[in-house]
Parts: structure tokens; sequence; C-alpha cells
């Protein structure tokens, strides 16, 4: 279970520490491994990006998302200034640092802390048992179709047993997709086409990203998975959501750091 400034989080539990509010993952992995997840309460942006947004990209002022960062690390007694990525949907998974054009980073050092930024996407936090290594992972549905936790998983140790945290994305009966989607995943792996649902519109499904991410998570090697119980569509007070919101919606923030 993670901890932030010697306070125990709860499992699955909404914790409030200062002025900002956080999520945090339920598994077996030593405490010095700090994992939270933000909700979109306790910031300084204005409606419609009310009231955390830590995203600067989203039309938000970018003063008040500067403030926003700093309560995130304030709050939460960061080590450092996290690892901010420019996400693109892709696959890449970089060293911590190495570079911004990525999906996803891992490191094995303490205190570079790794970060993605979502809102409806899934962010997922992998570790090893013994919590000497984790990495970050942004995965919406078209880094999972292409396999972006396969590479995320190679960054570890084969024989290391492994756990992943899947934080708060769209939940299964909001995330409504069409047929390419459905084949994107089914091409890759027949064992996908349960996560999927019909509607009653032709070619219309509705998909269940937590499920596509265990699947590829345990498909891949055998790695325990917690997590996956929230909404970020459904759940409106607590979570930003793109799907929901479309352009003017903020983003949450997941962040991961190996303390001493």
């Amino acid at each position: 279970m993670g901890r932030v400034d010697g306070k125990s989080l709860q499992p699955g539990d909404e914790a409030v520490y200062g002025m900002l509010t956080c999520l945090a993952p339920q598994w077996q992995v030593p405490s010095h491994v700090t994992v939270l997840c933000t909700t979109r309460k306790g910031g300084v942006s204005q409606a419609p990006f009310d009231s955390l947004n830590l995203g600067l990209h989203v039309g938000d002022d970018a003063q008040a998302v500067q403030e926003n960062r700093r309560r995130l690390r304030d709050s939460f007694v960061l080590p450092g200034t996290p690892f901010w990525l420019n996400q693109t949907h892709g696959t890449n998974v970089v060293t911590a640092g190495e570079s911004v054009d990525a999906d996803g980073s891992w490191t094995q050092e303490q205190d570079h802390v790794l970060a993605v930024l979502t809102a409806d996407c899934l962010p997922v936090v992998i570790s090893n048992l013994a919590g000497t290594q984790i990495a970050v992972v942004h995965a919406g549905w078209r880094g999972l179709a292409n396999g972006i936790l396969e590479n995320a998983l190679t960054a570890f140790n084969a024989s290391d047993p492994l756990h992943a945290w899947l934080g708060p994305a769209i939940g299964s009966e909001a995330f409504e997709v069409g047929e390419e989607v459905r084949a994107a995943f089914t091409e890759r792996n027949a064992l996908h086409a349960s996560a999927f649902k019909p509607r009653k519109t032709e070619g219309k499904f509705l998909a269940d990203l937590y499920a596509l991410a265990r699947n590829e998570l345990q498909q891949a090697r055998t790695v325990c998975v917690t997590g996956g119980e929230y909404c970020t569509f459904q759940q409106s007070s607590l979570f930003h959501s793109h799907r929901r919101d479309g352009l003017l919606s903020g983003r949450m923030a997941t962040v991961a750091w190996i303390g001493a």
C-alpha cells in the first residue's frame, strides 16, 4: 500500500491530504512505492476545467495549471518534479527523463516521479514485488490495441513477480465504440472478444477497458492485477472525462515513485 507523508493510503478510498484528494491502490507492493491518482477536486481552475486540472494542453489558463501542479507536489510531498510526457496515444515506453514523446515511463531509481495524464483513458502502474522497479502507462484504446502494456512489461526482469494497478478510466457501461475498435483488439487476441458487448445499434459495442488491460497484462506473463472500480464518465464529481466534456475536459494525474 502506498504512503504519503507518513500516512497510509486506504485501499480504494478517496484520501484527503492537504488541499487535494487522491485514489491509491490496494496491492502487495512494499510501502516505499507510492502511487496516487488525483481527482478533479482541490485546484484553482475555473469551469469547465474545475477545479484540479493538471493538463497544460487542454486550453485552461496556464497559471492555474501551474498552481495546480504546485499543489500536487506540495500536498503529497513529491520528492521531485514529475516527469511529464508528451502523450501521443502510441506505444513508446521510455526510461524516466529519457524522452518526452511517449505514453509510459519506467525507473529503478529512487525519487524519480513518473506521471501520466488521463481523462477516460486508463492509467496503469506496474511494480515488481520487491518494489525496486516501477512503470506508469497511459493506456487508451489505441495504445492497448497496439501493445503498449506488453512493451511496458519488457522493461521488467522476466523472472520478477509483477503487480499492476488499474486507475480510474471510462467504465464498461459508458464506452461505446465501433466495429473498427473491436476488430483492432480481436485481431490482436481472440480473447478480447469477451470485453465487447453488442448494442442495439448495429456495429456498436460497449467496450471494457479494464478487461482489455487485464487480458493484455496476463496474456504476456503472470501479473497480479488490482483496481478498475471507477468510471470517469459517470462519476462527474470526482473525475474529468473527455468523452463527457469534449475538448474542454481537464486531466487527472497518476504519479508513482520509489522512496527510500
